[in-house]
């Protein structure tokens, strides 16, 4: 599928190199073949086209010329801009929410994150309904006749819509349900919970695979994990229960925070956050920044939390340990995909344990 990016810089608003490098990525995910990139310039969004009418001009001799299939913007358009900009174009125009909306289609497997995804999408589609079929309120009128095919079909769809977006909601429940009881079942057994956080391919699926002996999908790809996956392991005599969990993005769309919200809430009832950071990122103040943001939306940012810095395999760092002013663990350094550093992890979980089971009793 041969695409353009599309990045606009904006006088209050500059794209920096690494979300250019993301959406990139972002679009290799989504199976672009990404012919070109046109970085652009503006002091604020045109209202029509987002972008001026000579870059559009422009845009659309090189689609003409290579045949482009799809153009993909590193940005929210509105849905006026968007059925605009396709209007004039004659292809396919995708932004960035629908396209992390779209990957996610794309890795969800279970019947869970199937749903989520689902109700995410009729969520972001029905807030644009009403400028989808502007083109149709055209057509009303006519003797005796209030509204026309416009007006009705969109009360069609948005019915369609909101009934599909209740039964998505009621089966989310009843799984919701289902997961309260497993929660309450842990409580019981005083299983201590860990859940995995982190940046989308920061290394979490691999860190999981490595402390509980499992085999999980891992790829070096943006969101391979979407299912939250737990699995018990004992360190020392300790029962614990230790949870993947799907990978934070900067500027995550705030319908899919909704969506997946049943799942993310796994994370809220945690013991200890363990959250995985990318240490050969060039980015990873970034992305911690991006990951904090979720945890305070989702209202986790004040769990006892490691911060466990991977892939130092890739920075060349060794292997070891930082403590606060407290003398607590503060930052762990590993290579989950060489096992180097894990035994300090189990370390550290493990002298948390006891200190929680210590005050329980």
């Amino acid at each position: 599928m041969k695409s353009i990016i599309v990045n606009v810089n904006f006088m209050n608003e500059v794209i920096s190199k690494s979300q250019i490098d993301e959406f990139f990525m972002l679009s290799n995910t989504y199976g672009c073949q990404v012919i070109n990139t046109f970085n652009i310039k503006r002091k604020e969004p045109d209202i029509k086209y987002f972008i001026g009418i000579g870059k559009m001009k422009e845009i659309y001799n090189f689609i003409i010329e290579y045949s482009i299939d799809i153009i993909l913007f590193n940005c929210e358009l509105s849905a006026s801009q968007q059925r605009n900009i396709e209007d004039y174009l004659k292809i396919k125009v995708i932004d960035r929410v629908y396209l992390i909306l779209e990957i996610f289609a794309m890795r969800a497997k279970s019947y869970e994150g199937k749903l989520q995804i689902e109700l995410a999408r009729l969520t972001y589609l029905s807030s644009r309904l009403k400028n989808m079929w502007t083109h149709l309120e055209r057509q009303k009128g006519g003797i005796g006749v209030r509204g026309g095919p416009g007006e009705s079909q969109i009360e069609l769809d948005r019915r369609m819509i909101n009934n599909k977006i209740k039964s998505l909601k009621i089966n989310l429940s009843h799984l919701e349900k289902q997961r309260h009881i497993q929660r309450e079942n842990r409580k019981k057994s005083r299983a201590f919970s860990i859940s995995l956080v982190g940046y989308t391919n920061a290394g979490k699926s691999t860190l999981f695979n490595s402390l509980t002996k499992k085999n999980t999908y891992v790829a070096d790809k943006l969101f391979a994990t979407l299912d939250t996956l737990s699995r018990k392991m004992w360190i020392d005599k300790y029962n614990i229960i230790i949870s993947d969990t799907v990978g934070f993005i900067r500027n995550l769309p705030h319908n899919l925070i909704e969506a997946f919200k049943s799942t993310l809430e796994e994370v809220t009832y945690a013991d200890l956050l363990l959250h995985v950071i990318d240490a050969s990122s060039e980015n990873y103040m970034e992305e911690i920044i991006a990951v904090n943001n979720v945890l305070k939306e989702i209202g986790a940012i004040n769990i006892p939390t490691l911060m466990i810095y991977n892939k130092i395999d890739l920075s060349h760092i060794e292997s070891r340990i930082e403590f606060d002013n407290n003398n607590s663990v503060k930052n762990i350094y590993i290579s989950a995909l060489n096992n180097n550093g894990l035994d300090k992890i189990k370390d550290a979980i493990l002298k948390l344990v006891s200190i929680k089971l210590k005050n329980i009793n």
